[in-house]
């Protein structure tokens, strides 16, 4: 190996652990921050910096104050009956429409295919107006069940996530089960949904996080503090006087644990049905 040959390869190693160590720095700095201003006074926020450390680490009176101030023990309960309705309304609605789209072939399948398309290309601000009329007009405005049925009807990505697992399931397997005397819905049930857990797991990983962290449709269609999501909770401490960050940082430290405790949980699952979702096919 030549001189040149060597710098060219030590450079490149360089550059990639620092990129590497640069990324990484720049991801945890912002968690980290919150982290340390979670654990500090009003005092010591207003006369130091965000990186400079608490004087006691064994500070939790600003979790206490977020937790009871902005009822966060309701908001959990709130967000939790959310997702999993929503999560479990997606997973099944996507799955059945995808099955229909990609096994029967009907005059208007294509059709109905680019206009979930089409629907994915529209800014979802440009019809919160025509949106936000329906909804009143049928009288899902602070309702929780009004705001679980409209995130479950703008899930397009799972649709077609599921479409793509079903190209890669062979059709023989409905015409041996039909020709056995199974329905459609004891081959989608029995044999064809079992074969989609890559991609249930994607999508409830993505509904599941999408849904906990909506604020803005949370924040329009239930504007009753009852009803209040985490995501809006943490907007308890915010005005037109400022801002108590460190009773912020301390309800997202908060917010973030049910669902750390959950990738912990089940980990094994969740990295089993990605990477099973990244070669199929």
């Amino acid at each position: 190996m030549t001189a040149v040959e060597k710098v060219k390869k030590y450079l490149w190693i360089f550059i990639k652990y620092f990129s590497m160590v640069f990324f990484s720095f720049v991801a945890l700095l912002p968690v980290v921050s919150c982290i340390i201003t979670a654990f500090k006074t009003e005092e010591e926020y207003q006369t130091t910096n965000v990186m400079t450390l608490p004087k006691s680490w064994l500070n939790f009176e600003n979790f206490s104050g977020a937790f009871q101030t902005a009822g966060m023990g309701r908001a959990f309960i709130n967000s939790a009956i959310v997702v999993v309705v929503v999560v479990v309304g997606s997973v099944m609605v996507g799955s059945m429409l995808a099955y229909v789209l990609n096994r029967f072939k009907f005059r208007g399948n294509g059709l109905i295919r680019n206009l979930f398309l089409f629907a994915t290309l529209l800014p979802g601000i440009a019809m919160q107006v025509a949106t936000y009329q329906l909804m009143y007009s049928i009288g899902f405005i602070n309702h929780l069940y009004g705001y679980i049925i409209l995130m479950m009807g703008t899930d397009v990505i799972s649709i077609y996530v599921f479409i793509q697992f079903f190209e890669n399931i062979s059709i023989s397997l409905d015409e041996s089960a039909y020709m056995d005397g199974a329905s459609y819905f004891t081959i989608f049930f029995r044999i064809l949904f079992p074969l989609l857990k890559p991609a249930i797991v994607t999508c409830m990983i993505l509904k599941g996080v999408g849904v906990y962290n909506e604020y803005y449709s949370a924040m329009l269609y239930l504007s009753d503090k009852k009803l209040q999501t985490v995501a809006m909770s943490l907007y308890t401490f915010t005005g037109p006087l400022g801002s108590q960050y460190n009773l912020i940082c301390a309800g997202v430290i908060i917010s973030l644990l049910p669902a750390l405790i959950i990738f912990i949980a089940f980990q094994n699952q969740i990295y089993s049905g990605l990477t099973a979702g990244a070669v199929k096919g």
